[in-house]
């Protein structure tokens, strides 16, 4: 008798293996050399990548729930995107036990490959509203560049949050449901003006309360993952230049001063 639930191997793998491919994901990593922290710097990689496809899943779907103005689906989705971020967010702890000399054993096999490259977290950060196509540049003649650039010219999460507040019946100006998403969003005080509304009356818009809260813990956990980041590159490589080409932590500064949502956090005074 076997367990219940328990189905033998088939095909030389068992169900489990071959419903999320596991032996394939089990044989991506290819270390360049015998460096012992080199593995799990590969894998660390990989777990972030698989964990900004999986930010890009649940922010899409919160989306295009705000786009129907489903929002107590949003809502939801924006929980989970949320355990998802403190995920990414932990694996700087674990690259931030590597010392320098450790890091430097293995750096020079990574050539020219840097996380600036990356697809996914470059699409990631496009869905929520980072946007400059000069940030294109990496992925231009690779295969990848076509849903990179697709990606650029769709609305933004936080595009949809502003349209959703329009059809509400906030003040948003009109601009705002046309304008070319491509471009990088400008601030607008109209926009700020409508999200204080939510504030000071979180009893008449109690839905419009929660997601504006929903989307500052969003946007909040991507600062944290921001500076996080530099840190630890602090921790790894002190001020010498990053991976890539990159200058690592003056840049790296400069990336953290951004925040997503920006009129979310020019209002903060209210009630002062």
């Amino acid at each position: 008798m076997r367990p219940n639930g328990h189905q033998p191997a088939s095909d030389g793998e068992t169900p489990y293996a071959a419903y999320a491919r596991m032996d394939t994901l089990l044989s991506l990593q290819h270390p360049r050399t015998g460096a012992e922290t080199e593995p799990g710097f590969i894998i660390l990689s990989q777990v972030k990548e698989l964990l900004f496809k999986l930010c890009h899943t649940e922010f899409s779907t919160a989306r295009d729930h705000l786009a129907a103005d489903r929002l107590d689906e949003v809502l939801w989705t924006l929980r989970r995107a949320r355990r998802v971020q403190q995920l990414l967010l932990s694996c700087w702890d674990a690259l931030g036990a590597l010392t320098p000399g450790e890091f430097a054993s293995f750096r020079d096999a990574l050539g020219p490959a840097s996380g600036f490259q990356s697809v996914m977290y470059r699409r990631l950060e496009f869905l929520l509203g980072n946007k400059n196509p000069r940030l294109l540049g990496p992925h231009q003649n690779t295969s990848r560049y076509g849903e990179v650039l697709a990606q650029l010219h769709e609305p933004s999460l936080y595009d949809e949050a502003i349209r959703h507040l329009a059809r509400r019946g906030l003040d948003i100006p009109s601009v705002h449901a046309d304008r070319d998403f491509s471009l990088p969003y400008q601030p607008d005080e109209r926009v700020a003006a409508a999200w204080r509304l939510v504030y000071e009356q979180p009893g008449r818009h109690p839905d419009l309360f929660l997601l504006a809260e929903a989307l500052m813990d969003t946007a909040d956990l991507f600062a944290r993952w921001r500076y996080t980041h530099l840190v630890t590159v602090q921790r790894l490589l002190g001020n010498r230049p990053g991976t890539g080409g990159t200058e690592g932590s003056p840049w790296l500064a400069a990336i953290a001063e951004h925040r997503f949502f920006p009129e979310l956090w020019s209002i903060r005074s209210t009630g002062e």
